[in-house]
């Protein structure tokens, strides 16, 4: 197994989203390395067993709830500095062309998406820039792409792509280090059949693909990025699996 070494002394980190896939893998990862580290989702029986598993602290809180992460941030800063943040939650509803997409949908996946990821920002961005740390943004190749049935998730990862993007431009000289990681056809137990609503269907986006990312494939990105010295920072990280040339060439082969 890789070892990321921490690039601050006593640095803890607080990883959104973390009650399953790329979250959960990310705890996963990092607490294995010996980081301080808290989990924070809206499932507290999934945060439960994941802190049974890895050790890890944990808060049950929804990043909607602009107060709530406000008081999140306040009390985890109280018992000791936040240094890192992975702005992970987030998620699709919904795969219909324009002409018939839903605006519930739409909603959804922007509060979770856009309004999540302001929220997070602002609970904790006073004591980063009081302590210095990390915001790594966990967004999609969905924030720079478009494909057909996807305007409602790629018009929602854009808008949240511009948050890590102008705040390196409002933040440039104090210490905190902005991350985007930007991950294409990742397969996880949860997004696709969320978005699309039935085992069935979320198996055909991955039908025919010769291993597609997986969870711990991002982990690992997340954790090289937030290892690396206090001097550097990987401003945007586009990856995707092999059999993916961009969200609508993918090669596909029988039996797989």
């Amino acid at each position: 197994m890789t070892t990321y070494s921490q690039p601050r002394p006593h640095s803890r980190v607080v990883v959104t989203g973390a009650s399953s896939g790329i979250g959960a893998a990310t705890v996963r990862l990092l607490r294995a390395n010996g980081w301080d580290t808290v989990a924070v989702a809206r499932r507290e029986d999934r945060l439960a067993a994941l802190s049974k598993e890895t050790g890890c602290s944990y808060r049950v809180c929804d990043v909607t709830d602009a107060e709530a992460m406000r008081a999140l941030a306040a009390e985890l800063n109280e018992e000791a500095p936040v240094t890192a943040v992975v702005v992970n939650a987030g998620g699709a509803h919904g795969s219909d062309p324009v002409a018939e997409g839903s605006v519930e949908d739409w909603t959804w996946m922007y509060e979770v998406n856009v309004a999540g990821a302001l929220n997070t920002t602002q609970a904790f961005l006073p004591g980063l820039r009081e302590h210095g740390g990390d915001l790594l943004y966990l967004t999609s190749t969905a924030a720079h792409e478009t494909y057909p049935g996807g305007a409602g998730y790629t018009a929602a990862k854009h808008a949240e792509s511009m948050i890590p993007q102008t705040m390196r431009l409002e933040l440039v000289g104090e210490p905190v280090r902005i991350f985007e990681v930007c991950p294409g056809m990742v397969k996880t137990e949860e997004f696709s059949l969320n978005r699309l609503g039935s085992a069935d269907a979320a198996a055909k986006v991955y039908e025919g693909v010769t291993n597609p990312l997986v969870a711990d494939d991002i982990a690992d990105i997340i954790a090289y990025c937030l290892s690396r010295p206090t001097h550097v920072v990987l401003d945007r990280i586009d990856t995707r699996p092999v059999a993916q040339a961009n969200t609508m060439v993918v090669a596909r082969h029988k039996g797989v």
